[in-house]
């Protein structure tokens, strides 16, 4: 069957780290071009892709079937539309958007032109997700209660050099894979009441936040928590589930990041793969606590659920209209932070 011939919109950090490697390891995919404004480490490690300096480049090639818009947030709605308008297969990093009303109008242009419009959000795929996924299915645990997410980091200064400092934000950021994780395990919630805060001097974003989900009536009772900090020297869990009947404690982040950073290859048969001393602890009246096997994450079953939708039909897991509510929760969020109360998603506008 016909490769995926595929453009990347950019080769900085997204572009280096989280897209081309898996591109270039799937059989299925040809990385055939990367836009990199004025460097040239994309041709270093992938001779074979054509490499361009600007985007509308890579709208003008014919033979490209997909584009992954992989740009600052602020482009998001911009480039997509474009790419759409071009009748190209897309993918648009997270956040998908920054407002509703420009979902709204990317579904409806995708829909129009009979194309795929798809948000990567890649730590659907986390290890230690998968495993929560799999405690939660298993009803390991008895009906959940209490379920808290999050992501701590530690960097006391504004670091320079970077958009992220200047534009998004951690809610938008960190805060869209902890909503999508959050929604695809329990669904969208009924309301939302946040604290959205700038903590680090100087700072020109949101830095911090604390998000309650509330949900639907006549939905089991479960109390979600989503959180993430810049000044979280020491770590807190990273995920805490609270059952009737036991608890599971997961510490440490999925280590495929950091592999990547670091130039690894994501083709081992254990790519994504824990040590059984990162594994988390669960903990039941019946069986006591013991360490839980974590599964084992990967990026690339992302790029998998691309070729199986476009090649053969399947449901892809991550289309836009499904992420939609991610955006939908982070602007009630900054409403609610805004009005200090509880907002419902129904009453949000954007």
């Amino acid at each position: 069957m016909e490769k995926i011939k595929t453009g990347i919109a950019s080769y900085g950090l997204s572009g280096q780290v989280f897209h081309a490697p898996f591109l270039h390891t799937h059989p299925q995919f040809e990385l055939a071009a990367i836009a990199e404004r004025s460097k040239d480490l994309a041709r270093a490690r992938y001779p074979q892709a054509r490499i361009v300096r600007r985007y509308d480049d890579l709208l003008a090639m014919d033979d490209l079937e997909l584009i992954v818009v992989n740009t600052p947030d602020s482009t998001h709605y911009e480039y997509a539309r474009r790419a759409l308008e071009a009748g190209k297969q897309v993918i648009v990093e997270k956040p998908f958007t920054n407002t509703v009303a420009e979902g709204e109008r990317l579904i409806a242009l995708a829909e129009r032109q009979g194309c795929m419009l798809g948000v990567y959000q890649n730590r659907r795929w986390d290890a230690d997700y998968l495993t929560v996924k799999e405690i939660l299915e298993k009803g390991l645990i008895g009906q959940v209660v209490e379920f808290e997410s999050t992501f701590a980091r530690y960097r006391n200064y504004i670091q320079p050099g970077t958009w992220k400092e200047q534009e998004g934000g951690m809610t938008y950021n960190l805060g869209s894979h902890l909503i999508d994780q959050s929604v695809a395990l329990f669904g969208v919630p009924k309301a939302v009441f946040a604290d959205i805060a700038i903590l680090r001097r100087g700072g020109v974003v949101d830095d911090y936040f604390i998000l309650h989900l509330l949900r639907p009536s006549g939905a089991p009772e479960v109390r979600i928590t989503l959180k993430a900090g810049y000044l979280m020297c020491e770590p807190e869990p990273r995920f805490v589930l609270h059952g009737t009947e036991g608890s599971y404690v997961k510490y440490g982040v999925d280590k495929q990041e950091a592999l990547l950073k670091n130039g690894a290859v994501p083709d081992a048969p254990d790519w994504g793969a824990e040590d059984e001393t990162e594994w988390g602890w669960l903990h039941t009246g019946k069986e006591g606590r013991r360490k839980y096997p974590s599964r084992r994450g990967h990026y690339g079953e992302f790029y998998e659920s691309v070729y199986r939708h476009l090649r053969q039909g399947v449901a892809l897991p991550t289309d836009a209209r499904s992420v939609l509510p991610v955006i939908r929760i982070i602007e009630a969020a900054f409403e609610s932070c805004c009005r200090r109360t509880v907002v419902r998603l129904t009453n949000t506008c954007s």
